[in-house]
């Protein structure tokens, strides 16, 4: 992505509008199109050459049943989620709103109904941000392509994006993230005058969130399908797939990740100071898959008395903490958050940590635990003998410390 330098100004305004989404940590992300009813990737336009006349039938025998955000939403705020971000356009070019700028839209075609409109209202009933993701590139409009190599064609292309960007950004009240994918055909932010269309979004969206798909830097990063920070220094998301599709795909439960793999996602997001939005592929009709909603419900059950380890202003574990064998780190100030997810029996032991240590708590319940603090190690004594978790099998222990912990270890081994 094209670098920028930015303002002290630019910066602190930044900070503002993006305190909501670091303290959030967790969204929900939902791809939902014509490519639903294939139950074959949301790809398989372009990966089985679908021509475009054949394609396009799907956006009239696409039938959605009342209303179906509102389930997605209510298990997101179930989950604990904080926000979500639905496909407005995917790369198939079927817009989900009424849009001006095509008559290849949900209100003139199949669903009859402006999908957008129904997920915005159901964001706002269950409490949730409101995020639109929108790709640029397009597969149905005939300058999607020809754009890259004819001006004209440029022209009414951008004219048609820009247009849609703004439609989005004026038609919904308070929308908070604007969430673009592949920048294709063009490879710089001039060949899609995004300095502009970010400037028209801000305009009419002052406080929202963009981020770093239209080759512009923007807010956050979005590393997709791995969990790291690709810049150093700035905002991150990592988007994930539940089963190895963002589109409806029926696949066997072992496809799916399951809630411990979830939980260990939200641990590792939370230890750098990133964020996880985690997708559902919704039926067709809009229905959520059953096992996103049995293991979503069960990751909502466990945050609930442990979300404290990572909502909220986190610090980075990395370079200061090493890897251990019962579980992993995050870090607030002077509390260490050690997610227990190997259970050892009665006595839990932490090497190499460095700092004043003046108590431990089981986040889910409070209850203080008894620990020793040798030269080497930290012992938490007079554990129940198996994990007391019942929901995954995870366990948060809280350390405070006098100043900010740190921890000392490494390869070898050290004779007492």
């Amino acid at each position: 992505m094209a670098k920028t330098q930015e303002s002290a100004a630019v910066l602190k305004d930044r900070a503002r509008r993006m305190k909501w989404w670091h303290d959030a940590r967790f969204g929900m992300f939902v791809h939902w199109g014509l490519y639903s009813q294939l139950g074959r990737h949301e790809w398989a336009m372009n990966r089985e050459r679908i021509p475009i006349s054949e394609y396009e039938k799907l956006a009239d025998s696409w039938k959605v049943k009342p209303r179906p955000a509102r389930e997605w939403a209510a298990l997101a705020k179930k989950a604990g989620m904080k926000y979500m971000v639905m496909t407005t356009k995917h790369h198939e070019g079927f817009c989900l709103w009424d849009t001006q700028q095509t008559a290849y839209n949900a209100v003139k075609r199949g669903p009859h109904r402006d999908l957008v409109a129904e997920y915005v209202d159901a964001c706002r009933e269950f409490g949730l941000k409101v995020g639109f993701y929108y790709s640029l590139m397009d597969w149905h409009h005939p300058d999607g392509a020809r754009c890259a190599k004819d001006e004209k064609a440029r022209r009414r292309f951008l004219d048609f994006t820009h247009g849609c960007v703004r439609e989005l950004m004026s038609n919904y009240g308070k929308i908070d993230i604007l969430w673009y994918d592949v920048a294709w055909p063009f490879s710089t932010p001039e060949g899609w005058e995004s300095k502009k269309m970010n400037a028209m979004a801000r305009k009419l969206q002052p406080d929202i969130i963009v981020n770093n798909r239209s080759w512009l830097p923007e807010d956050f990063g979005t590393p997709e399908e791995h969990i790291r920070a690709e810049d150093a220094g700035r905002a991150w998301e990592a988007c994930m797939t539940f089963n190895g599709s963002w589109g409806w795909l029926p696949t066997p439960p072992e496809d799916w990740h399951s809630v411990r793999k979830v939980l260990d996602m939200l641990r590792q997001v939370s230890s750098e100071q990133g964020n996880l939005l985690l997708n559902i592929g919704p039926k067709p009709d809009g229905s959520v898959p059953e096992l996103a909603n049995e293991r979503l419900s069960a990751v909502g059950k466990w945050i609930a008395k442990n979300g404290e380890a990572m909502y909220g202003a986190v610090d980075r574990c990395g370079g200061r903490f090493e890897w251990m064998n019962t579980g992993a780190y995050t870090l607030k100030k002077n509390s260490l958050y050690y997610w227990c997810s190997r259970w050892p029996g009665k006595e839990l032991a932490i090497g190499g940590l460095k700092g004043s240590l003046r108590k431990v708590t089981r986040l889910d319940t409070g209850a203080n635990v008894k620990f020793r603090q040798e030269k080497f190690r930290v012992l938490l004594q007079g554990l129940p003998e198996n994990c007391p978790d019942k929901v995954a099998g995870v366990v948060v222990f809280k350390l405070d410390f006098a100043s900010a912990p740190r921890q000392e270890l490494g390869t070898g081994y050290v004779v007492l």
